[in-house]
């Protein structure tokens, strides 16, 4: 493997800061990385099978990627940013459709509307679905006249620091193959020598596109496991290339769907890559100046993700009665009336909301 970075990894404690090395040591708990001048934070919430990830910039911009489960309906996406004292949402994405991933949308939207500073731009990959969740997810973008960004591979998002570059690698542009998890946006973030890569639920197809498209720009110092650690995502030459320092992996400890599965833990462990997992870890934030990246965690465990593999199979046994407690039943989206549509939203009345920029 060819590593271009030079990133080091410093695990935080309380205002203490260790040096460390990666493949070993757990993340410390209880550290508090907000407001930290000059700093780029990512914040990975603790969703549970779901996703959301807030980013802060140096100058105190923010930029959310998706927010969580609609049977949460934003509640816990809300709670965690009132406790950073975020009151603004600059930068609102939606991976995909799926309501795990734009489960609180609506929520999101209305409560920093009606309570906050207001959402500054919502950023979509055009791809519709027909689902309860995605209707409400447009109402509130309509009802509170919130611009909304269709956005395809090459789009960068207009941050005002501009230290801090966001680039959109997915979905192609003019050719959204079959899907939603093929379509889901991917955003690669750069801030001085430190990378950080998000993927959504992009599969296997996706991840060979992305290689054959953006081969030189996929290596990231962190990257957030595709489709909650799931094997149809972090396939071994799309791993290759993107050769993280750190991975997080966003899915409960007792994940109905196995998640992470057992493959995408292996590979992780072959490669050394420290590795965090919500389940287990609780709220994963990395913060970095650009050179060192620190990682909090709110619960300490350990990173060496063939640890969390042992620890995923006894949480995850068929013997233990416990865990049918513990794990809620696979439950479908909110009814909808017909599968998911591939085609982009139809023309926009300019005069109308929500607006759609191209």
């Amino acid at each position: 493997m060819q590593r271009r970075r030079g990133v080091g990894v410093v695990m935080v404690a309380g205002l203490l800061v260790l040096s460390g090395c990666l493949g070993g040591a757990g993340a410390d708990e209880g550290a508090d990385t907000t407001d930290i001048d000059g700093q780029l934070e990512v914040h990975h919430i603790d969703v549970g099978q779901a996703d959301s990830t807030l980013l802060v910039t140096p100058t105190g911009e923010t930029i959310l990627i998706d927010t969580g489960d609609w049977r949460a309906d934003g509640q816990e996406v809300i709670d965690y940013l009132e406790t950073q004292d975020i009151d603004r949402i600059d930068h609102l994405v939606a991976t995909h459709a799926h309501a795990d991933h734009i489960g609180g949308h609506a929520a999101v939207i209305e409560h920093f509307e009606e309570h906050g500073e207001g959402v500054g731009a919502v950023y979509d990959s055009g791809v519709v679905h027909t689902s309860q969740t995605y209707e409400g997810y447009l109402d509130a973008i309509e009802d509170h006249e919130v611009t909304l960004i269709q956005v395809s591979e090459g789009y960068t998002l207009d941050l005002e620091d501009e230290r801090v570059e966001a680039t959109v690698l997915n979905p192609p542009e003019n050719e959204s193959g079959v899907g939603l998890d093929a379509n889901s946006v991917a955003l690669a973030v750069e801030f001085r020598s430190f990378s950080y890569l998000t993927t959504g639920d992009v599969d296997e197809t996706a991840e060979r596109r992305l290689l054959e498209t953006h081969d030189d720009g996929l290596a990231a110092d962190a990257y957030q496991a595709g489709h909650h650690g799931s094997s149809t995502s972090s396939t071994l030459p799309f791993l290759e290339r993107v050769d993280p320092e750190i991975a997080v992996i966003s899915s409960p400890l007792e994940s109905q769907y196995g998640h992470p599965h057992d493959e995408v833990l292996e590979s992780f462990a072959e490669r050394g890559i420290e590795t965090y997992w919500t389940g287990v870890h609780g709220d994963v934030v990395l913060t970095t100046d650009g050179n060192d990246v620190a990682v909090t965690a709110e619960r300490e465990a350990t990173a060496d993700p063939a640890a969390l593999l042992e620890r995923k199979h006894e949480a995850q046994s068929p013997d233990d009665t416990s865990s049918s407690s513990l794990s809620p039943p696979r439950v479908a989206e909110r009814p909808q009336a017909g599968p998911a549509a591939t085609t982009p939203w139809p023309v926009v009345d300019t005069a109308v909301t929500p607006t759609v920029d191209t």
